[in-house]
């Protein structure tokens, strides 16, 4: 394989190893440093690495262990969700300012979930990666990554709904 092959497979996943990155280790230039690592550790392998079945499964994994490495260098433990949705231009300001509010409410209560979950939901649902992948990533079975997607998607809905209906009378109870 040529460097120029190498670089176009590279190419078309190097954002989704940027964000995977990011979603780890919280800083821009953290994030670039890790991708570039994992770009040069694959290049060093080239042999290796091109004759796999799932080139972007692997660079997966290697993003995703080098960034606990730096993890556990830095003593760090917190992870943050930062992914923003576009609004169109037909919403009115309030339903604007209501998606917003929603957002940051999802982004807060993502921040509270377990980080193998913030993981599982960030490859599932804005990776849009499947199931079989997401397993080979983070080192688990299939089966295994379902449960932890249903909890952490029924954990956020919960909340979101005691946070939108508090104070709403239902019957003769008042939600709070």
């Amino acid at each position: 394989m040529t460097d120029v092959d190498f670089l176009n497979r590279m190419r078309p996943i190097e954002d989704k190893l940027y964000r995977l990155s990011r979603r780890y280790l919280i800083s821009n230039e953290e994030a670039q440093d890790a991708v570039q690592e994992v770009m040069l550790k694959m290049y060093a392998h080239i042999q290796r690495v091109t004759s796999l079945d799932n080139f972007e499964g692997y660079a997966m994994r290697m993003a995703r262990n080098y960034c606990l490495d730096r993890l556990k260098s830095k003593q760090a433990a917190t992870l943050r969700l930062v992914h923003r949705a576009e609004t169109g231009d037909h919403n009115t300001l309030n339903k604007t300012i209501d998606n917003r509010d929603s957002l940051d409410w999802v982004r807060k209560l993502t921040e509270k979930l377990p980080q193998q979950q913030q993981m599982i939901l960030q490859l599932r649902d804005i990776e849009s990666y499947d199931f079989d992948e997401i397993a080979e990533i983070m080192d688990m079975n299939p089966g295994a990554v379902r449960v932890a997607l249903s909890r952490a998607r029924k954990n956020i809905r919960k909340q979101l709904i005691e946070i939108h209906n508090y104070g709403i009378q239902t019957g003769s109870n008042i939600v709070r």
